[in-house]
């Protein structure tokens, strides 16, 4: 490829509209063009790269055994009201009418269609197991698309299923792909780590992430020297073991304008010192939130259901909402509005404690627990009264409640289910794993005869790998102050011949060195552009895009020699013209 002829304009200045480093650069560099909010245009340079991520993942699921197919992005309405995500999705999913009034929609993803799809071909345990896969366009209406291709509203997605006919052939084919994901990775380039995951709206049981490790990535998880890794929203903290009880009898006492943790606080040391001397902090109260579970519709309640809920955290700590509604889901979580308080007389505002709150209790609000709140345990909370709260108020002792939840804010440091303390990072999701069970099958009614000739449900599995996200984290990961350091098995071309000089010889040599190099089987990208384009341009084009081997004709070749760059580490050395082709090639296949 000439670059005279190739379809490229290259940037200076960074992009307005960019975030990260590497959506800077993949802008800049010419692989990609916004056309609208998380919408972009693939140019020829990004196309490549995007195709070789296609490859390598196609090439991985092949291994294993799956058969690729491709559904329309266009799909009807019926099958995703059959397992309820044609609401459980909610404004993320793109709708539409057509002429006729149909409703129909842009798919988010394709259960629905491959279970579908299945049924209507296979009806015997014979068939089974079985992995279809598609490499395809995706829809979903981001509120806050962000970061380039990373987080897009219009997205290719490696989306494969597994289908069989009972939960160990399920698991044989989850850890397939489990092992098709690490060589798939592990090929892209990019470090990454593997964590426990929540299903979400795909639903199932075991799920795992593969996250790409990145300080702007969106997602926060955990790991501990032990090797346990989780997403913070499927982080389950072991709950406190039971302590002896040593406060004496629970007292209420006058907190006069003390609706806050830190007025509270600032008010127990002042006016009610602990007997052992030390000072109160946030740490010894008990916080009750509450908030407002938005229950989709179903069968029993088809407008849907509102549910109150409270919880109970340490006052020095945040109930995390993404956690909660993980825990909650498929209901949304809402505030506690003013209409709410006054539908619920018993609560006092600011001073709400465990003494009203409970399903047989005075308001029949459901109380849950963060599990750290030890039974024995001694506290300061609400006395349901403005302007009063009670203290030594023992957990088991003087209050109880309906369950536990894990819905509080992880911190560095938290112990987790192996007992060692957590640490935190942050991670794009570049792959999802799921073991469904029967879900979608139940619901679409997928069944196959057994061997004794009686219908069983079919176990599913989900896994996807997001490919143009997989481009925009190679980015991120692959770049230094100059540009894109491609890694070699995605690079948009194999060498960048750059002919930097005027003489007619230098790109006479320098175009023949390029064919030779394509004679060789070789992706060549030939700097052949001429006029006022100078080798300074050309260098810093070269050093943007970003293809591993540079390789420049320049003075050198009077004596002979030609210099041969490596992108990554910045190493040059002079090669004789007649050996460079050799060493190219050497280079390249390793």
């Amino acid at each position: 490829m000439r670059m005279s002829s190739l379809f490229l304009r290259t940037l200076r200045e960074d992009p307005a509209d960019a975030e990260l480093p590497g959506h800077k650069l993949l802008v800049r560099a010419g692989y990609v063009r916004r056309a609208a909010p998380g919408v972009y245009t693939w140019l020829p340079l990004g196309l490549r790269v995007l195709r070789k991520v296609e490859g390598i993942v196609r090439e991985e699921m092949e291994a294993i055994g799956a058969q690729e197919l491709s559904f329309p992005a266009l799909l009807p309405k019926e099958p995703y009201e059959a397992t309820n995500r044609w609401t459980e999705y909610g404004p993320n999913l793109f709708r539409l009418v057509d002429r006729k009034g149909a409703d129909m929609l842009l798919g988010p993803t394709h259960e629905e269609m491959f279970t579908l799809t299945v049924k209507d071909m296979y009806t015997s345990y014979k068939d089974l197991p079985l992995t279809l896969f598609q490499i395809q366009t995706k829809y979903r209406d981001e509120a806050r698309p962000r970061a380039g291709v990373l987080r897009g509203r219009e997205f290719i997605m490696k989306d494969s299923y597994s289908f069989d006919v009972d939960a160990s052939g399920l698991q044989k084919a989850y850890d397939a792909h489990r092992a098709a994901y690490v060589k798939i990775f592990d090929r892209l380039g990019f470090e990454y780590v593997v964590v426990q995951a929540d299903s979400g709206a795909m639903g199932g049981s075991a799920s795992e992430e593969f996250l790409a490790v990145n300080d702007g990535g969106e997602d926060t998880f955990v790991r501990d020297e032990a090797g346990y890794a989780a997403n913070v929203e499927a982080v389950e903290i072991p709950p406190a073991a039971a302590v002896p009880v040593t406060a004496g009898p629970a007292h209420v006492e006058d907190t006069p304008g003390t609706p806050t943790i830190e007025t509270l606080v600032a008010a127990l040391n002042a006016d009610h010192a602990r007997a052992d001397g030390h000072e109160w902090t946030a740490a010894d109260t008990l916080k009750n939130v509450l908030v407002m579970l938005v229950h989709p519709a179903d069968e029993e309640h088809p407008e849907g259901r509102r549910e109150p809920l409270a919880i109970g955290v340490p006052g020095d700590r945040e109930v995390d909402l993404a956690r909660l509604e993980v825990t909650v889901a498929p209901a949304a979580v809402e505030a506690f509005a003013e209409a709410d308080f006054a539908a619920h007389p018993a609560l006092a505002k600011g001073y709400i404690g465990p003494g009203v709150l409970g399903e047989e209790k005075a308001t029949g609000i459901r109380y849950l627990l963060d599990p750290s709140v030890a039974e024995g345990s001694a506290w300061v909370t609400g006395a349901d009264e403005h302007g009063r709260h009670v203290i030594d108020l023992v957990h088991g002792r003087d209050f109880t409640a309906d369950g536990t939840v894990q819905a509080v804010e992880i911190r560095e440091g938290d112990l987790g289910p192996n007992g060692t303390p957590l640490t935190l990072a942050r991670g794009i999701e570049m792959g999802h794993i799921f073991q469904l069970g029967t879900k979608y099958a139940e619901a679409l009614g997928l069944k196959v005869l057994d061997e004794n000739g009686s219908l069983v449900t079919v176990h599913m599995g989900s896994y996807g790998v997001g490919v143009t996200r997989a481009v925009g984290v190679i980015a991120e990961d692959n770049h230094d102050e100059l540009g894109l350091v491609w890694p070699r098995e995605v690079a948009p071309f194999d060498v960048h011949v750059v002919a930097a000089g005027k003489g007619e010889d230098l790109f006479v040599a320098a175009g023949q060195l390029a064919a030779d190099l394509e004679a060789q089987g070789l992706d060549v990208l030939y700097d052949d552009r001429a006029g006022k384009v100078s080798p300074g341009v050309k260098f810093k084009d070269a050093e943007l895009v970003g293809v591993p081997t540079i390789l420049v004709v320049g003075k050198g070749l009077a004596d002979g020699v030609v210099e041969l760059k490596d992108r990554r580490s910045g190493e040059r050395r002079d090669v004789p013209v007649g050996e460079v082709v050799a060493a190219v090639v050497a280079e390249v296949r390793g």
